[in-house]
This record gives C-alpha cells, sequence and structure tokens, in this order.
C-alpha cells in the first residue's frame, strides 16, 4: 500500500525518537498516512542530518537508539500511521575514522582489510590518501602517537600491527593511508567521494556482501513492519542505480520505494521498480505554473541593467560545469584517465563532454542519446578536441566499459556542484525559478503543459512523490510563492531593486539581486539570517569570495549591505512596505500551490512546518526548530469550525492542508484519474483547475492581474449536473455551471466533492 500523503521530519540530535513520536496523533490529526523521517541509522558524532553514516548495523544512539525506534513505532501504530525512512546506499561518513569501524578497519589493515572492497578505492594509486593536513609544508610534524593510535590534533587514525615503533612521522609512513594535505583532495583522491565532499566516501553497494551488509538493518525494520517505505538518497551516484534498485525490490518487494532522482525538464526516467521521484519535476511545474510567463522580457532587461550584461543560461552552466570538472572534481577526471592512457587530452575531453552533458546522468543503453547530443556540443564548443571527443565517445557508448560506468557517475556529480551549488546562485534574474529540477531559463510554465505534464504523472508515475519543500530546496514554498508576484509587478520591483542597489551597494551585482529577492522573499527575518544566507550564497557562487578561499574585503562589504537594510531607516522601511505589497497575493499563490500539489497525481509530502507559511531559506534556515504545539493549538480551533480569514497567521494554509490530506486518506478513489477543467470567461486564464475524478481542485493564478481585471466578473466552471460540495466551507453548489467568484469568495482555492 502506497501512502496518502507524507509528513518530512528532519528528525536529528535535538529532535530524536522520542521528540518525533510525540507528534503521532498531531500527523494523524492532520491527515497524513505515513511519517517520513530523516535518514535514522549511526551517524558521524554531531550530525544535524544524518546523511553521513558510520555504522550501517544499529540505529542512531543520538535519537535516542534501538529503544527509541521501538517507541516511536509503537506510537505510529497507536496512531495508525506507517513511516517512510530516508536511506543512503551511494556514501558514508568518514570525517571521524574512528566512528567508523568499517572505515578504520580499511585504515588499518589497507587491501588486507575484510572491508577494503566496501570503499570504492583505486588501490593502484598506493596508499589511501586521506586530506587532513593543513597547508602548511611542516604540517606532518605535528603529529603524535596516543594510545596506540597517530594522533592529529583531534583526529585519530589506526596503527597497523607492528608498525608502531619510531617516530610519529615513521609511524605514518609505515601505514596503508597517506595523511596529505586538504588542498590535494580535489586533484589527488584516490577513493570516490560523495560529489567533492571527502568525508563522504562512496561505497560499492553493487556488490551484493556489500549491499547485504548496509541494508541488513534497514530491511530488518521492513521485515518486522515498522516501515512500509523507503526513500532512495542519491541513486545517481550509484555505479549501477537500475541493479541497485533492482535488488532493493527484491528485498522489500511491497515496499513503497522512491528516489531522489532529479529529473530535467522534459526528462524521462528508467522504467525502474519504484513508485517515482522526490517530487523536484512536479515542484518545478507547480510553481511554475503561478508565474505570468509574458513579463521575462522585463526580467532580462532589468539582469542586463544591474549586471552591465546579458547572461545566458545555457553558457554559464556550460562554464561553471566545466570549472567544477576539472577543478573540485579532477580526482574523479585524473582516475578515468588512467583508464584511457593512449588517448591525448582525454581529460579535456570527458569535462568538456560533462560539462555539455544535458541530463544529470544516463543509465546505458537507456539515455544514450544524450551522450550523442553532449559529443554534439562539445564539438561545437571545442572543435579542436574532436578527435578525443571522438575516441573517447567510442568508449563511452559501451554499457560495460568501466570508462562508462565511471563517466556515468562522474556527470551527475559535475551537474549537481555546477548548477545547484553555483549557477543558482550566478543567474539571479528571476529566482523563484532556481530550483533543484528546474531549468531556471523557463521563466514560467502555461496552463496546457501543466496539465500535459500532470496527466503523464497520472499515467507513467501515478504514486511517486510530489512535493513544496524539502531540505535541499534553496527557498521554501511560500518564498517562491511570493516571489511569483515579481513576474506580475515587473515595474515595481524594476524602480525600487534599482534604487535600492544605489543605496546599498555591493561589487557583484548578481549577487546583489539575488540578496533583494530573498529579503522580500522572507521577510521579516532577522538580521542574523539575512546575513547568514548572503554569506553561503556568495561562497556558493564563487565570484566575490568562495569557500576555500575567503575574501575578506568581499565579504565585509556584503555584511555592510546587509547591515544599511536594518540600520538605514528609510531603506528598511521601504523594504518593509514592498514586501508588505506583495504578501497578499503571495499567500493566494501559496495556497494555490498547496492545493495542487495536494491533489495533483502522486503521493503529497509536507515538509515539516510548511503547512502553516514557512519563509525559510536554503540549509540550515529550512533546518529551524518547528514550533508544533501553535500548529496543535490552530488545528484544533479548526476543527472546532474556526473558518480562518487568510491573513490568520497561516491558518487557511493549514485549513487547505489538513483538509485535503484527510480527504486523500479517507476517500483515496476520488483521486485515480485526471482531466483537466477549463474556466470560460473573460479571466478564465487565471483558473488552474482539474478533476481527479470525484474531486475538483480549482486555484487562482496570477492574482494581481486578475484584481486589475476587477475581478472574476462573468467565470464559470463547467462540471457535470451532480450537486458538490466545497471542502473548505462546507458550501454546497448544484447545476453544471458554477460561478468562480461565488466559489473563491472566502479563499482563492476551493476543493469540491461529488456528493
Amino acid at each position: 500500500m502506497h501512502p496518502s500523503g507524507t509528513y518530512r521530519v528532519q528528525i536529528r540530535p535535538e529532535f530524536g525518537f522520542k521528540d518525533t513520536a510525540d507528534l503521532a496523533d498531531y500527523l494523524a490529526d492532520l491527515g497524513v498516512s505515513h511519517l517520513y523521517t530523516a535518514p535514522i541509522l549511526t551517524a558521524a558524532p554531531g550530525s544535524e542530518h544524518g546523511y553521513d553514516v558510520v555504522d550501517h548495523t544499529k540505529v542512531n544512539p543520538a535519537l535516542g537508539g534501538e529503544e527509541g525506534r521501538v517507541a516511536l513505532k509503537a506510537a505510529l501504530d497507536a496512531a495508525g500511521l506507517g513511516l517512510v525512512v530516508d536511506i543512503v546506499p551511494n556514501h558514508a561518513g568518514v570525517a571521524v575514522a574512528a566512528a567508523n569501524p568499517t572505515w578504520w578497519d580499511v585504515l588499518k589493515n589497507g587491501q588486507d582489510s575484510p572491508y577494503a572492497t566496501f570503499y570504492d578505492i583505486d588501490w593502484s594509486r598506493g596508499r589511501l590518501l586521506i586530506p587532513v593536513l593543513a597547508d602548511e609544508p611542516d604540517a606532518l610534524d605535528q603529529l603524535r602517537v596516543e594510545d596506540g593510535e597517530l594522533h592529529y590534533f583531534d583526529k585519530r587514525f589506526p596503527i597497523a600491527d607492528g608498525t608502531g615503533e619510531g617516530t610519529p612521522r615513521e609511524v605514518h609512513d609505515r601505514q596503508h593511508y597517506e595523511l596529505v594535505n586538504w588542498t590535494r583532495g580535489d586533484t589527488e583522491l584516490n577513493y570516490r567521494r560523495f560529489f567533492a565532499i571527502v568525508d563522504l566516501a562512496g561505497l560499492r553497494v553493487e556488490d551484493p556482501e556489500v549491499f547485504e551488509a548496509t541494508h541488513r538493518e534497514i530491511l530488518r525494520w521492513y521485515a518486522e513492519g515498522a516501515v512500509q517505505g523507503l526513500r532512495v538518497d542519491h541513486p545517481d551516484g550509484l555505479r549501477d542505480p537500475g541493479g541497485y534498485l533492482q535488488r532493493l525490490r527484491e528485498a522489500a518487494p511491497d515496499a513503497w520505494l522512491v528516489i531522489e532522482k532529479i529529473l530535467e525538464p522534459g526528462e524521462e526516467m528508467p522504467d525502474w521498480p519504484v513508485a517515482g521521484t522526490t517530487g523536484y519535476d512536479a515542484m518545478a511545474e507547480v510553481c511554475g505554473v503561478f508565474v505570468d510567463v509574458t513579463t521575462e522580457a522585463f526580467f532580462d532587461t532589468l539582469d542586463r541593467h544591474l549586471t552591465g550584461g546579458e547572461t545566458s543560461w545555457h553558457d554559464l552552466v556550460h562554464q561553471t560545469k566545466y570549472h567544477l570538472a576539472t577543478t573540485q572534481l579532477a580526482a574523479e577526471n585524473a582516475r578515468m584517465c588512467r583508464l584511457v592512457p593512449e588517448i591525448e587530452r582525454a581529460g579535456e575531453a570527458l569535462a568538456e563532454l560533462a560539462a555539455c552533458f544535458p541530463v544529470y546522468r544516463s543509465y546505458l543503453p537507456f539515455g544514450a542519446r544524450h551522450l550523442a547530443r553532449a559529443r554534439s556540443e562539445a564539438g561545437r564548443r571545442r572543435p579542436g578536441l574532436i578527435p578525443a571527443l571522438d575516441r573517447v565517445t567510442a568508449r563511452l557508448r559501451n554499457p560495460a566499459d568501466e570508462l562508462a560506468l565511471r563517466f556515468q557517475q562522474y556527470t551527475g556529480a559535475v551537474m549537481a556542484k555546477g548548477v545547484e551549488d553555483t549557477a543558482f546562485y550566478r543567474y539571479t534574474r528571476f529566482t523563484a525559478r532556481n530550483e533543484v529540477g528546474n531549468d531556471p531559463s523557463k521563466f514560467g510554465v502555461n496552463l496546457d503543459e501543466f496539465h500535459d505534464t500532470a496527466q503523464e504523472r497520472q499515467r507513467r508515475w501515478p504514486v511517486g512523490m510530489t512535493s513544496l519543500s524539502t531540505h535541499d530546496t534553496k527557498r521554501s514554498e511560500d518564498v517562491r510563492a511570493r516571489l511569483a508576484v515579481l513576474s506580475e509587478l515587473p515595474g515595481d520591483w524594476t524602480e525600487v531593486v534599482r534604487r535600492w542597489v544605489r543605496v546599498a551597494p555591493l561589487p557583484d551585482p548578481a549577487m546583489a539581486h539575488l540578496i533583494w529577492q530573498a529579503a522580500v522573499g522572507a521577510w521579516p527575518l532577522d538580521r542574523e539570517r539575512l546575513h547568514a544566507y548572503a554569506l553561503k550564497s556568495a561562497r556558493e557562487s564563487g565570484v566575490g569570495t568562495s569557500w576555500t578561499r575567503p575574501d575578506e574585503k568581499f565579504e565585509a562589504a556584503l555584511r555592510q549591505m546587509i547591515d544599511r537594510i536594518y540600520d538605514d531607516p528609510a531603506l528598511h522601511g521601504e523594504v518593509a512596505a514592498f514586501a508588505e505589497s506583495i504578501t497578499a497575493p503571495g499567500w493566494s499563490n501559496s495556497l494555490g500551490q498547496k492545493l495542487v500539489q495536494l491533489t495533483m497525481p502522486g503521493v503529497p509530502d509536507v515538509y515539516q512546518g510548511t503547512e502553516l507559511w514557512d519563509y525559510s531559506l536554503v540549509d540550515p534556515d529550512n533546518r529551524r526548530p518547528v514550533d508544533f504545539a501553535a500548529r496543535r493549538e490552530m488545528l484544533a480551533r479548526l476543527d472546532d469550525g474556526w473558518q480562518p480569514p487568510v491573513d490568520a497567521g497561516g491558518a487557511a494554509k493549514l485549513l487547505v492542508t489538513s483538509r485535503t490530506l484527510r480527504l486523500r486518506r479517507q476517500r483515496p478513489e476520488l483521486f485515480t484519474r485526471y482531466r483537466p477543467v477549463y474556466a470560460e470567461g473573460r479571466v478564465s486564464e487565471h483558473v488552474v483547475a482539474f478533476d481527479r475524478g470525484g474531486v475538483v481542485a480549482v486555484a487562482t493564478r496570477l492574482p494581481v492581474g486578475l484584481s486589475r481585471h476587477g475581478g472574476w466578473d462573468d467565470t464559470t466552471l463547467t462540471l457535470d449536473g451532480h450537486t458538490w460540495t466545497e471542502v473548505f466551507t462546507n458550501t454546497s453548489y448544484g447545476g453544471n455551471r458554477l460561478s468562480v467568484a461565488e466559489l473563491l469568495r472566502t479563499y482563492p482555492v476551493a476543493l469540491l466533492v461529488k456528493e
């Protein structure tokens, strides 16, 4: 049985199993069928996210251990809820070597370790390189031998049997690992990482022994009935995602499996034995249909004015991807080059092909056309590289070739680091569309496009996950909904932002535009939150400053810009006033997005806290504590008959969320089909509506334009002749032509159930 709806909780040491168990009755009242948690296996000490698993044999003691997990199961059982757990097959945490028993054994015993094949290590390069040393010529002189271990400040490493005599330096030189300067991690590392993170070492789950060892505990939970669903983190990093998912399906035949597969617009997923993706593709479609696609040229003009030039998204992406492919991911490139020593300029050719690859990766033979497209584009950009491109591409077409297998892992990392973590912070003309799974050059989504993709989802992946906010989104659903209002007010936005960049200048104008959008999108937010967001964004962008080479002068200018927003009364007042002016239409968009996501084909997920207004920015801002007591109290008031106005602290969003989730849980047969419903009348384009097979969802789009037209006027919806009950107001409607003005008199959304 697939869930009817899930609720994501960022379970972590300060909010562990007990706190999560205490939510069970609230989540049941909210209407979800399943709790959906962050990873719960033992993670690195102090981990706030759980994706750095160090011990696959037991549940995380920092969350409450096995006793806490069992208590959580009991609480969920009592509330009639199931459990979906996030699992991490691609990598393991190695930052604290002593916390990971398999990694510790590999460091101690090298290739003689029973776990030597657990990790994707290139032993042909000699000792295992560990990039932890300071960038100082005498760093190795800081080594100490203590308690039978090799210590470097607070880091500990094992000493192989019989090698502990002599100076610390001599002891070090006898080990199966070599501690090296941290700057060598990107260029010389001889183990596969998660993207460019040296603290996360790639696992070889394609090996049945490794699969069994890393999944035994997870599958025990499934076998005992404690877990009904699994969310698979980053399958694109695996050597053989399809083979892995087939093995997982065989081990958990009845589990609801969803995968964190990021599809580019228009990309199809292989026919794997899964329910679908985690919903980034749906997010792009839902958010896009609330954007006014007719104003794109205004934002292009504003971007040119602010930055002094014309930015091509596709050229920018090529630039950032190629840079990442040859710098932070140079070690992976070099490892592939060692497979083709006979090809001159192979490294350049591989990096160029990765930079031109139009999607995250292929799964040969599926997706071979993407390689052909990359080859064509690479040849156009680098004609002098054509001989190397042809020779490399000939190898990359063979699904069994080791080079092809590694290249497919490489392109996903290049895309993620080059686009999500770099280009998204440089291309800032309209950041409501800078989101994972979306192409920001696609300004919005028209009604026909939205209905077409929804019908395709109903046909192919009817029980995949849909989402609006996740722990990985760059800005929350309500920030994006408010920013979508800017697409209806291009002149107003142009006027204020051009004035603000003069009053509070920044050397990087594209970054300045990103920060101004974040400020009005998340306002009111305190100074510290905006400071933290701006600093992370600037370092991710890598233009004025970076993580590896912070530029104090630029970062001082950045702090000065943010401080000016709060310390200059006139500027502060302007920002607050503009944010207030787009807040009400932003609420309309938020409610519309939420209803569409909750009712469209797929299983809707609600990210923690987003059942009320939530104006969060990128991680870690979106992991802030959630006030569940306030949400409980508000839900109880709604159940007592309170009909909240739209401006009542998010209560209207809670009403929409709870009533829709409850209906999906109680009447799943009403959500089995998809038919677009088109409005008629002078402003019909402001309605997005569809029939799921007995339930009709109706939402307002482009609310500013609607108000300019004077409201709904003669707009109607044509339904069949039954009587319909509107869920949020409990109002009955009869006949086959419904007045939209009457239907949306109380809220900008409606949910009609056939009586």
